[in-house]
């Protein structure tokens, strides 16, 4: 038996897609230019999300996304849905290269670790699901920097206080924003020694289909052991983990 599809919610889905990181409010123009539907149908839609709380009214006409959606991607979190999905890789990548991992979420100006993996032997911190790091002088937090909208990332600067935690840790807004910028090119972040002197963590991100960043990966240790070649190898590694992860997630799920 063939499943029987409801246009109508495919519709208000092809609304919500609209939203992306440069579009954080649509109008019904929006919908009638990217849809094709008529202005009738537009505010229909609108109004209807509107309603459930998918969408909040910030001006006549004028939308953004409503508090509906914080509230389920606080409950994915919650239930462990993501982390499940990167546990697996986390496992995989300590087991190969003998070093802790993790991935975290970027919340309140700070990196959340929501699934880590640990080797056998003695690991330098102890980072835990759910434990919260800074975000200037750490290879997730400038991950995260680096793929903020520009708004929010002038927003970030005025607002945290950056102090140095070792003699490596890059304080300065100037300076910040110059390796955010490199972390951009490169693709990976690093933190040398900038938080603990003696650790030494390579990450990459993960995207969505869309472009946006889902997810930091990382592998961290002591920098006597992670570092040039070892270091060259954990970013090869995590790069494969990302790409794999990326292609299983856009795969229709049965």
């Amino acid at each position: 038996m063939v499943a029987q599809i409801n246009g109508s919610v495919v519709k208000a889905f092809e609304i919500l897609k609209l939203f992306n990181a440069d579009r954080t409010v649509i109008s019904a123009a929006d919908v009638m230019a990217e849809l094709g539907v008529n202005a009738v149908t537009a505010h229909r839609f609108l109004k209807t999300l509107e309603h459930v709380g998918a969408l909040i009214a910030v001006e006549r006409g004028r939308y953004r996304l409503g508090f509906l959606f914080a509230g389920l991607a606080e409950r994915l979190l919650d239930g462990g849905s993501l982390a499940g999905l990167l546990q697996p890789a986390l496992n995989a990548l300590t087991d190969r290269l003998g070093e802790a991992s993790m991935a975290t979420l970027f919340r309140s100006d700070k990196v959340v670790c929501i699934a880590r993996a640990v080797p056998d032997r003695p690991v330098l911190v102890d980072i835990r699901v759910g434990s919260e790091l800074e975000a200037w002088c750490t290879a997730h937090g400038k991950l995260w920097l680096a793929h903020l909208p520009d708004k929010d990332l002038d927003a970030y600067f005025k607002r945290v206080e950056r102090r140095a935690f070792t003699g490596a840790t890059i304080t300065g807004e100037d300076a910040l924003r110059a390796e955010l910028e490199q972390v951009r090119r490169d693709g990976f972040a690093e933190n040398r020694g900038e938080r603990e002197d003696t650790l030494h963590a390579v990450a990459v991100p993960l995207f969505s289909g869309s472009g946006r960043m889902i997810t930091g990966l990382s592998v961290f240790g002591p920098a006597a052991r992670l570092s040039g070649k070892a270091a060259g190898t954990a970013l090869a590694h995590l790069n494969r983990a990302a790409e794999d992860l990326r292609s299983s997630l856009a795969e229709p799920q049965r």
